[in-house]
């Protein structure tokens, strides 16, 4: 079937997004969502750009629209994921452009007049330059903010959380002058999750990943435990507002059972 011209397609388009955002009210969504922002690189191609650096930027400015969609919705707590610490093994010419993008897009988000309050998790000591350093400034300035909690996943690896919270906690017994057999003793899955970089993250109730790829990559591994997927196959600055709301749809009508 030819598809519509576009001047045809986007009165339709937005005819049916307003039908199934009405078809959500009442109904059950998440409050506390990781999404996973894939396929900049692959949009960048596909769309003719000789530099992938494009589909960053694109994927950036995304991310704002995003939010907003968040907060429309009453979601409370979300979890971006950035930079993976797998990627900090990259080229230089090619991370050190896309961290500068990732500081662009943190500036964004968290400038004066947004009521989002921003918390950079990760293993920042392990980022380039000056970067942890930026980036943690510029969170730190949103502190007290009483609207969305966004967490922005930088250097972010879930495997290095759980070991770094296992750390935290025990740090923390013993400097209060606990025994750390004591603490092995009675160590529980709350130690843990009391422990992580963001622990109103433990959480999670849904993660979202674009670009048609069904895996983790270790992306908030302990926090998605009973957390409810749902894979989207566009790239992610191609995400549109019609798919978020999807997306939500998709989460109201499962039962959620928690391993029952």
């Amino acid at each position: 079937m030819k598809l519509l011209p576009l001047f045809l397609r986007r009165p339709i388009e937005a005819v049916y997004e307003r039908r199934l955002a009405a078809t959500l009210a009442g109904l059950p969504r998440p409050q506390n969502v990781g999404i996973m922002l894939d396929g900049n690189r692959r949009w960048a191609r596909q769309a003719g750009h000789a530099d992938v650096r494009e589909g960053y930027r694109a994927g950036g400015a995304k991310v704002t629209e995003f939010l907003g969609w968040c907060t429309a919705a009453g979601i409370e707590h979300v979890t971006l994921f950035m930079l993976s610490d797998d990627n900090l093994g990259r080229p230089a010419e090619q991370l050190g452009p896309l961290i500068e993008i990732i500081e662009e897009t943190v500036r964004d988000i968290a400038a004066e007049g947004r009521d989002w309050e921003i918390q950079v998790i990760g293993s920042l000591d392990t980022l380039p330059g000056a970067s942890a350093q930026v980036l943690k400034e510029v969170a730190a300035a949103t502190a007290g903010r009483h609207g969305l909690k966004v967490d922005v996943a930088v250097g972010y690896g879930g495997r290095r959380e759980i070991v770094d919270a296992v750390k935290s906690a025990f740090e923390k017994h013993m400097a209060a002058g606990g025994d750390p057999a004591e603490l092995v003793e009675r160590f529980e899955i709350e130690d843990i999750s009391r422990h992580l970089y963001s622990p109103t993250a433990s959480q999670t109730d849904f993660i979202i990943r674009t670009s048609g790829e069904q895996r983790l990559s270790g992306f908030l591994l302990w926090q998605s435990a009973y957390a409810e997927m749902h894979w989207v196959d566009c790239y992610w600055p191609a995400f549109r507002h019609v798919d978020f709301l999807r997306a939500l749809r998709s989460y109201a009508n499962r039962e959620r059972r928690y391993g029952k």
